[in-house]
């Protein structure tokens, strides 16, 4: 059977061409970094490389680039820095829709005697700006926003959050998991503090990460050991993933424009197709500040664990929502934060594509999903068949 893979904000396949750089580093090139002889020395010049092949999709300098294992370690190592290097100050601003990865910290640090404001989003996912600045006090010590949800695609005003907070000398992190790779990013545009990406979310493999540390910006490493990362994340360095990442982010800045062109058009047009064909459904978030690959639709009355069991067995991946809360049977936080009613909020499916899908990959959930809707609506005791 064919698999048609719609779930890439979950995860991706590893690129061919990252695959291939990869794979010399596991036998030929297998030395330590850290060592002393040539053999090991060599692979030093590697990751080099790799490092401003990161900085450069980034807009971004070399020694701006922490590699860590994954993109929950890269935001936990922002936060907790920067409680770390400001201690007298207790307060956190965050939002309602952030991953889990910045939300479950901040709850735990909640417990722990900081302050959290999380703020809200309206019907469309977007950020209450006014809010956001009335929130910031002399008491706060950062301020994490996501530079897109994982979620409904939608892009926040992150740069212009970032601009507040330095004018009140707040440090700002992104979670920019979802974003990297997919819409132009330019750090020496703006002037956010601390940026989290994640290998394979944009082709590379799982286990490698980034964190983005501005230069000037105090930073206590959360992985004390040796002197890896100029000191910065001890551990020895996870060389064929770290050569990986590199070749994603130089295949993913020469395929910006893909994205937000072929890419686009594929979801357009699934979308479009599915709301023509299929009623009482609706998209979740903005429809024009979002990801160019990213889809949420809601169809009432039905639930999306049942659409997916479904789609699966023709072979068709998508989501529910987050991987990282997949084994909830809750509806999604960031649905029930934009306020999307409960009978919508439980059948809401994430379509989220890459440059590798086709247009016979749409065509087949065109021709599938409709029916499965239809045969679900059918079981379901408050489905009238009004449209």
């Amino acid at each position: 059977m064919k698999v048609v893979y719609l779930d890439n904000n979950a995860t991706t396949q590893v690129a061919p061409e990252v695959l291939e750089a990869i794979l010399p580093y596991f036998h030929d090139f297998y030395g330590n970094p850290s060592s002393m002889h040539a053999f090991g020395g060599q692979i030093g010049a590697h990751i080099r490389t790799a490092r401003e092949q990161v900085a450069s999709l980034l807009g971004a300098h070399p020694d701006e680039i922490i590699f860590t294992s994954c993109g929950t370690e890269s935001d936990n190592a922002a936060i907790r820095s920067a409680l770390y290097a400001d201690p007298e100050k207790r307060h956190i601003v965050t939002s309602r829709v952030e991953h889990p990865a910045v939300r479950a910290l901040c709850a735990q640090l909640s417990g722990q005697g900081y302050r959290i404001t999380e703020l809200a989003v309206d019907k469309d996912g977007r950020l209450d700006m006014e809010q956001y600045e009335q929130s910031l006090t002399p008491d706060t010590v950062l301020a994490s926003l996501m530079w897109a949800n994982n979620e409904t695609g939608v892009i926040f005003p992150v740069e212009k959050a970032a601009a507040i907070a330095r004018e009140k000398g707040i440090l700002f992190h992104t979670d920019a998991v979802q974003a990297a790779g997919k819409i132009p990013i330019d750090m020496g545009k703006n002037t956010i503090d601390m940026l989290s990406i994640s290998g394979h979310k944009l082709h590379a493999p799982k286990g490698i990460a980034a964190l983005y540390v501005r230069k000037g910006t105090k930073f206590s490493p959360v992985m004390v050991g040796g002197h890896q990362e100029r000191g910065r994340r001890g551990g020895t360095e996870n060389t064929p993933s770290i050569i990986g990442l590199g070749k994603a982010c130089e295949l993913a800045r020469q395929n910006l424009s893909q994205e937000n062109t072929q890419v686009k058009k594929l979801r357009d047009r699934l979308e479009t197709a599915l709301l023509n064909a299929i009623p009482k459904s609706r998209i979740n978030g903005d429809t024009e500040h979002r990801l160019p690959n990213t889809t949420n639709i809601s169809f009432e009355f039905v639930e999306g664990e049942g659409i997916l069991l479904m789609l699966d067995l023709y072979g068709i991946c998508a989501s529910s929502g987050s991987a990282c809360t997949s084994g909830s049977l809750q509806p999604s936080h960031v649905l029930r934060a934009m306020g999307v009613p409960f009978t919508m909020a439980h059948g809401s499916i994430r379509f989220s594509l890459s440059i590798y899908n086709t247009d016979e990959d749409v065509d087949m959930v065109i021709e599938k999903l409709p029916p499965i809707i239809e045969r679900l609506r059918s079981m379901s005791p408050y489905w009238t068949g009004d449209k």
